[in-house]
């Protein structure tokens, strides 16, 4: 059975996405590493800012640090 998420949390694989970013690895880095399309990474990114209500990656990194995510 699949737990339903509240409207802030994130995916499983958006979870992973938003490490990598805080890594600091690009897109492209992103979608090797997680062997996924680098238009999935996009795709992700964006739900995430859409999500959260975040404008940019420098937010998603903030948000990553204010819930403990790292």
């Amino acid at each position: 059975m699949k737990t339903r998420l509240l409207p802030d949390e994130l995916t499983t694989r958006q979870r992973d996405v938003l490490r990598l970013i805080c890594a600091e690895n690009s897109t492209v880095q992103i979608a090797h590493i997680l062997q996924i399309s680098v238009n999935t990474v996009e795709s992700h990114r964006k739900a995430m800012f859409r999500k959260l209500g975040i404008k940019n990656s420098a937010g998603l990194v903030k948000y990553a640090f204010e819930k403990n995510l790292l």
